[in-house]
């Protein structure tokens, strides 16, 4: 294959689809510089990337290799599906303003569009699909011509789209698609993929209550046009991530949500807190 390799990878959680993707990028990915290189730096590895987990809510979900711990964990759900951070964003038109270019939520549930005012796609995407299950048009994006063709930190995330079907049992399934333009393989896809997930199911959910007919969480589907580990960071995979993979099971490398839900669920009033004194300091 000529350019910039295309890879696939799977599993049956998101633990295990996550792994299998960077076993694939270190093997197969092609080596690129980047625009956040230093001098002395190692190529990235780098590939576009299709991930599919079949069951996104099977266990385990966690692998014990993303950075941070449970409570960062938690502190980024909150952040995309509950907008905790979303006064944290920079006005546009204020050249002053050295906050946040945008924040996730802010993008997709308050997208905010001169001289017709902010509006909640993922509402937009629910009722859509409430009304017809089958419409090919309940789609979220997060880029803003206007402002991100410029500005420093463009938006990583593209788009959301969703479809519900129809399984031989009878149950109503919602699939969902998820494109980034550029994504951190090893230092943030495993967290990306939890929060989104996340908002998947809480779309299925909405989509219940607005139909009146129960929808469950179907397959994710993860894309990446750039999906990368930095090349700075590729002693440290080597060593801490694909060592794990000779040294310890499949068991051993991942944790299963629900035994650390009730510590991710007990500090949601310090991650609220936390997010609020970062508004202060602002």
């Amino acid at each position: 294959m000529s350019g910039i390799p295309v890879l696939h990878a799977e599993g049956d959680c998101i633990a295990r689809a996550w792994e299998n993707s960077l076993v694939a990028l270190f093997q197969h990915g092609a080596e690129l510089t980047t625009q956040y290189d230093k001098p002395g730096d190692p190529p990235s590895r780098d590939a576009t990337m299709v991930i599919t987990v079949h069951e996104p809510l099977s266990e385990p979900r966690i692998h014990r290799d993303f950075p941070g711990g449970f409570e960062d964990l938690q502190e980024y759900v909150m952040e995309v599906c509950e907008g905790i951070k979303d006064h944290l964003v920079r006005d546009p038109s204020d050249p002053q303003d050295t906050r946040w270019e945008y924040t996730y939520h802010q993008r997709l549930f308050g997208y905010e569009v001169p001289s017709i005012g902010a509006i909640d796609q993922i509402e937009h995407i629910a009722q859509r699909l409430a009304e017809t299950p089958h419409t090919r048009r309940a789609q979220a994006i997060t880029w803003k011509v206007w402002e991100d063709r410029s500005c420093y930190d463009p938006a990583c995330l593209q788009s959301v789209w969703c479809r519900i079907t129809t399984e031989p049992s009878g149950a109503r399934l919602l699939s969902m698609n998820v494109r980034f333009r550029s994504n951190d393989a090893y230092k943030a896809a495993m967290m990306n993929i939890f929060a989104l997930v996340e908002l998947q199911q809480r779309i299925a959910v909405r989509i219940t209550e607005l139909s009146g007919q129960p929808v469950g969480v179907g397959r994710y589907c993860h894309m990446a046009d750039s999906y990368h580990i930095y090349g700075f960071n590729l002693k440290e995979f080597e060593a801490r991530f694909l060592g794990a993979l000779e040294r310890r099971s499949f068991d051993q490398r991942t944790i299963r949500y629900e035994d650390v839900r009730d510590i991710m669920e007990a500090a949601r009033p310090q991650i609220l807190e936390k997010a609020r004194a970062m508004g202060r300091k602002r």
